[in-house]
């Protein structure tokens, strides 16, 4: 399967996929329990959020504060830069919300599963 995302350019993301990951990341925000992923518009395509994180995994641009500070906020460890500035490059915030994308997908999978235990 080809992807309908722009390619990485030595590392470096067009600004469209760096916005694509913005709205990929406010839908994950908005993701409702026992709802299918959720997807975001490119173009005349519908793009599964994982799909965009995926994309992103290879790139070293720097991700903008804002961006940065709400995907730390979601780690179970503070997180620590590398340089004076703790910058976080898009490949690191892609890895982190593909790992959250798959353990929620996970978790309802199990949730689905017969004899599942819910609120007894």
């Amino acid at each position: 399967m080809t992807s309908t995302l722009p390619a990485l350019e030595h590392g470096h993301a067009p600004i469209t996929l760096q916005y694509l990951f913005r709205d990929a990341l406010h839908e994950f925000e908005d993701w409702d329990a026992y709802v299918p992923e959720p997807e975001v518009a490119f173009g005349q395509h519908a793009v599964r959020i994982s799909e965009v994180f995926e994309a992103l995994k290879g790139c070293s641009d720097i991700v903008p504060a804002s961006i940065a500070g709400g995907v730390a906020d979601r780690l179970s460890k503070p997180w620590e830069g590398e340089g004076p500035l703790d910058e976080m490059e898009f490949s690191t915030t892609a890895r982190v919300m593909s790992i959250l994308v798959r353990k929620r997908l996970l978790a309802e999978q199990r949730s689905e599963l017969p004899g599942s235990i819910k609120n007894h």
